[in-house]
C-alpha cells in the first residue's frame, strides 16, 4: 500500500488555476523533494496533501484512507506539516510549543508520556537547551528546528516539509538532512518542498518536478536541459564525489565583447 497516491489532483485559487491533474504514489519510507520555480504550485500542493486546502474525494490518499473524508484529529495522526512560516498567538515556552505536536494523541490535558515525547524531539534535534526559552525570543533558524521538533512529537507517519532548510546555517542544515534520512529508514515518507536542486539530487530518493502546475517527469536521470526547462534559466549539472551539482550557466562569469 502507498503511503501516499494522488490522482487527477487540481486546484485552482477561486479562477486561478495553480495545479492541474498532478497524479503520484509514494512508498512507505520514500524521501521525496518537490522542485520547480516560484510559483509553480510547490507550496499548494503540499497543503493539498495536508488537508489544508479542499481537495475531491478520492484524490488523495494517506495510508489507504481518503484524506477528504478523515476529521482533523484523524488527519493529525497520519500527517505532520510544517509550514514556510509560524507565526506564535502567544509567548510559550519551547517545551510548550513542542508539546502542541502530542494533541493529536492528547485527552484533557498532557501526560508524563507526551512530556517525555517533547523532551525527547527537543533532544534528538540537539536544542534541549531552548526548552525553557520563550518561542518569540529565538532566531529564524531555532524557530525552525523548534517546528521540526514539535512534528517529532507528533509521531505521524508522513512528514510534510515547506522549505525546512530555511534559515538554517550550514550545520543545521546537514544535520536535519541526516535527520529526515533516519526517518526514511525507520519507515516514515518525508515529503519536503526545496529551491536547491543540488540538495534535492544528492539527499533525497526521488523528485517531483513541477512546472506551471503540472507534474513533469525526466526520461533518466534529471539533465541540463530538463532542469533548464523546470526552472526556465539554463543550467548545467556537473559530477561531484558526494552527486550531481546543479549550476546557473555562466554563473559568476563575465560574458565576452
Amino acid at each position: 500500500m502507498s503511503a501516499v497516491c494522488v490522482t487527477s489532483l487540481s486546484f485552482a485559487y477561486r479562477t486561478r488555476p495553480v495545479l492541474a491533474e498532478v497524479s503520484f504514489e509514494l512508498p512507505p519510507g520514500s524521501l521525496t523533494a518537490i522542485l520547480g520555480r516560484n510559483g509553480s504550485g510547490k507550496s499548494t500542493l503540499l497543503r493539498c496533501l495536508a488537508g489544508l486546502l479542499p481537495v475531491p474525494p478520492g484524490t488523495v490518499r494517506v495510508a489507504g484512507r481518503d484524506l477528504a473524508l478523515l476529521s482533523h484529529r484523524e488527519r493529525a495522526r497520519l500527517l505532520g506539516y510544517l509550514p514556510q512560516f509560524h507565526q506564535p498567538a502567544f509567548d510559550f515556552a519551547v517545551e510548550e510549543v513542542v508539546l502542541t505536536g502530542r494533541a493529536p494523541w492528547v485527552g484533557l490535558s498532557p501526560r508524563e508520556e507526551d512530556r517525555r515525547r517533547a523532551r525527547e524531539a527537543l533532544a534528538l534535534l540537539e536544542i534541549a537547551h531552548l526548552a525553557g526559552r520563550p518561542y518569540t525570543e529565538l532566531s529564524g533558524g531555532e524557530r525552525q528546528l523548534v517546528m521540526v521538533a514539535r512534528i517529532l512529537a507528533q509521531d505521524p507517519g508522513v512528514i510534510l516539509l515547506d522549505e525546512p532548510l530555511s534559515h538554517l546555517d550550514l550545520c543545521h542544515q546537514v544535520r536535519l538532512l541526516r535527520l529526515l534520512g533516519e526517518f526514511s529508514r525507520q519507515g516514515r515518507t518525508v515529503v519536503a518542498v526545496l529551491h536547491d536542486p543540488t540538495l534535492a539530487l544528492q539527499h533525497f530518493h526521488g523528485q517531483l518536478y513541477l512546472r506551471q502546475g503540472r507534474l513533469l517527469a525526466p526520461p533518466g536521470p534529471p539533465e541540463a536541459e530538463f532542469l533548464s526547462r523546470i526552472y526556465e534559466t539554463p543550467v548545467e549539472v556537473l559530477q561531484s564525489a558526494t552527486g550531481p551539482v546543479v549550476v546557473p550557466r555562466g554563473a559568476g562569469q563575465e560574458e565576452g565583447p
